[in-house]
């Protein structure tokens, strides 16, 4: 997702001058520029830092002289570049695509025609470069762009001619883990046949979803991709044997590029007559979208952070040293305390207003934000969703190295901790916040039979540390990455944890229980059995949870990839009621319950209300508004308000479900369902394309815009601020 320039961005590459960021990370930047005539392009730039060591700025040159050698067919096409400036830059065409990973994300796993088009094309592309002897080195879905014409092959960052190994570290394991070939997860000698072994789990990804080795900690996908057989088990049958022989260890046992785009496709056709709907329409969008893109640059930091106070004295466990360590899972380049990145935007800069559908002008006002500053990702992904959390006056939050706190008001970093904490593992109730805290000696050998103690403790909000633990138990092992705190709520924390011998995935023999302790006493109330999980599943128990009087209401994913609604007496933890809710993903409803005193309210599909003492369902909004699609609710004052596809906001009384009112203006035709919209006082805040959209909720019109790039939204009651996150951007806005 593009992000503004910084203050200290260059304003021109050659003839091209930035418009926006693309991406950054430790190495170098990528923007994208457009020139005085128009013409749109992507510019890879190196830190000059970086390129004053020689061999760094001979791997952008080969970089460079590789992408030429694809070409614009196979290849994003170079039309300039100056390697020897200060500052060393790369000029691309802008390919109009998405990358691989985030057509999968959008449309889901391709059919097998669209798979076994791409395979082939994806062969003539490393052909040409191995053609000239040289190997990609680094082939995964985010290096794949897809467009109407074909795939694209870019970022030759490491690639290299074949047998030099002068730009390699001996026993170095250049590349990424999940992608690797085992031979480069050895350090030993990357030949064309490992580009092949690259490729086949692009071609398992594409079909699936996955990589053919899972996820999970660098060093465990290095051993997984030497020693490991590779997970087939939802690849269309037709290509397994195919795809099984391209991910031999062996290199000499798998074919060449030219015999396996043989085996994988008749070269009948156009390339896009084997995409489906989704997946162009997609591809359109991108290719309208860039033009729709605007110059954007913050202002200079107005003061500087001190570095702060380092966080819990818990020690990391093995597995998150490893991470911590190996330099490739971190996001954004890291700035001030701990490894965030900072920088700020005022409400200062101008900002054009937004013109809705209905070609009606938004009032010419500030519409930036109030404060804005940049993260990183979490060090544990995206998967479950990292979301802010409000707790007294600030805003916490997982990011880079661990946790933060930050001032909602101002957007100052209070403290950042270097800890690695685990999102999943944190919670709070507004006031207080709890968090899971490593064992002291877990960082040396998390796969200690019987393993550590589960550590629960408070999270001093002045200085982001752990207070001394409330809770210890050495029937859990502590080391799992799976134990997850719920939610906590008067006091007591609700929590899973698991039994048994650590591993990255859930193992069968593992034993996983429900339990809920008295912060107060550490004394735990209850402890109730969950289901086993298959072995090599990754898929968390609970998605979300909180407390509404007597009850946990939770949502919980079963095995086979579905979402039921549980909901416990909090005083026993047994099961008052549950069934299912279909028809949505898993990954689409981790986000903050909506209910009331007795009903809960469910949404991201049609909207439904069930009361919480015996889950019968109290309305459903197909019985007044058949075919309607809705986001995720949110109730306040007896309204449930939600985004309706196509529409805009919609609020319904929350006893009957009979709609209120609709949003006026025809601004609402392209809101986000994706999002639960904010409701202050007088508005209700909704995310549409880039910006967020304030509604009058007398009027029931839009009043104002603000530019975002993010796409998980709160309100921040006692700040009065809605918090933003996405796009590497942590950010407030009115909440009025």
């Amino acid at each position: 997702m593009p992000t503004p320039l910084t203050h200290d961005d260059p304003h021109t590459f050659g003839s091209y001058r930035p418009i926006v960021r693309l991406g950054s990370g430790g190495m170098g930047t990528v923007y994208l520029a457009r020139s005085a005539g128009g013409r749109t392009v992507a510019v890879k730039t190196m830190l000059a830092g970086i390129a004053s060591d020689p061999s760094a700025r001979t791997r952008f040159r080969l970089e460079a002289d590789a992408a030429r050698v694809i070409g614009g067919r196979h290849g994003a096409l170079v039309v300039d570049a100056d390697t020897q400036a200060e500052t060393p830059w790369i000029a691309t065409e802008y390919v109009l695509g998405p990358p691989l990973d985030e057509a999968v994300g959008v449309v889901g796993s391709l059919p097998e025609a669209t798979v076994r088009a791409l395979g082939a094309a994806l062969c003539g592309a490393l052909g040409q470069l191995h053609s000239t002897d040289v190997v990609h080195r680094d082939l995964k879905p985010s290096n794949i762009l897809v467009t109407a014409y074909g795939p694209k092959v870019i970022d030759f960052g490491i690639a290299r001619a074949i047998g030099d190994d002068r730009l390699t570290r001996v026993g170095a394991a250049v590349g990424t883990p999940a992608f690797m070939s085992p031979e480069q997860a050895s350090g030993e000698e990357h030949t064309s046949a490992g580009d092949v072994f690259a490729l086949a789990g692009v071609l398992v990804y594409a079909a699936t979803g996955r990589g053919p080795f899972g996820h999970g900690q660098t060093a465990d996908l290095l051993y997984r991709v030497r020693y490991g057989e590779p997970d087939l088990s939802d690849v269309p049958a037709a290509l397994v044997p195919l795809l099984g022989r391209c991910l031999d260890k062996n290199p000499f046992r798998r074919p060449t590029t030219s015999e396996l785009a043989a085996q994988l496709h008749d070269g009948s056709g156009e390339f896009a007559d084997h995409l489906s709907d989704p997946l162009l329409a997609e591809i359109g969008r991108r290719a309208t979208e860039v033009w729709l893109i605007t110059p954007q640059r913050l202002d200079a930091p107005i003061t500087q952070h001190a570095e702060s106070p380092t966080a819990p004295t818990a020690t990391m466990p093995r597995r998150r040293l490893l991470l911590a360590g190996s330099g490739l899972a971190l996001g954004a380049a890291a700035v001030g305390a701990g490894a965030w990145a900072w920088s700020r935007r005022s409400g200062s800069e101008p900002h054009l207003p937004v013109t809705s559908p209905s070609n009606s002008v938004l009032p010419r006002k500030k519409l930036d934000s109030l404060w804005q500053i940049q993260v990183a990702d979490s060090p544990y992904g995206t998967v479950p969703a990292v979301e802010p959390l409000a707790v007294g006056n600030l805003v916490t939050l997982v990011a880079g190295a661990g946790l933060g706190g930050i001032d909602a008001r101002t957007g100052d970093v209070l403290w950042a901790s270097d800890q690695m904490e685990i999102h999943w593992q944190i919670a709070t109730d507004g006031e207080r916040l709890v968090r899971m805290v490593a064992a002291e000696g877990s960082e040396n050998n998390a796969g200690k039979p019987g393993g550590f103690p589960l550590i629960l403790a408070s999270v001093n909000l002045v200085s982001g540390k752990a207070a001394e633990p409330f809770a210890q138990f050495t029937d859990f092992n502590g080391v799992m990455d799976y134990n997850q705190v719920l939610c906590t709520a008067d006091g007591v924390v609700y929590a899973a944890a698991g039994q048994g011998k650590y591993d990255t995935y859930f193992l069968t023999s593992q034993s996983w229980s429900l339990f809920a302790v008295d912060i107060s006493t550490g004394k735990r109330l209850w402890t109730k059995p969950l289901p086993t999980r298959p072995d090599k599943s990754d898929r968390l128990y609970f998605l979300t949870a909180r407390v509404v009087g007597s009850n946990l209401v939770a949502l919980q994913e079963t095995n086979d990839g579905k979402v039921r609604v549980v909901v416990r007496d909090i005083r026993t933890g047994a099961v008052r009621w549950e069934k299912p809710f279909d028809g949505v993903a898993p990954d689409r409803v981790q986000r903050p319950l909506a209910t009331d005193s007795d009903t809960l309210y469910l949404g991201s599909g049609r909207l439904r209300a069930l009361r919480l003492s015996d889950g019968t369902q109290v309305w459903d909004s197909r019985t007044e508004r058949p075919g309607r699609t809705y986001g995720p609710p949110t109730v306040i004052g007896g309204v449930v308000y939600a985004v309706e596809k196509g529409l805009g906001l919609v609020a319904f009384a929350s006893g009957s479900g009979r709609a209120q009112w609709e949003e006026k203006g025809g601004g609402g035709t392209k809101a986000d369902t994706s999002a639960a919209p904010v409701i202050g006082t007088d508005c209700a805040y909704s995310k549409r394309s880039s910006a967020l959209w304030a509604i009058d909720l007398a009027s029931r019109t839009p009043t104002a815009s603000y530019k975002t790039t993010g796409d998980r939204f709160i309100a921040h009651e006692k700040a009065k601020v809605t918090i933003a996150l996405g796009g590497k951007f942590l950010a407030a806005f009115p909440l009025k």
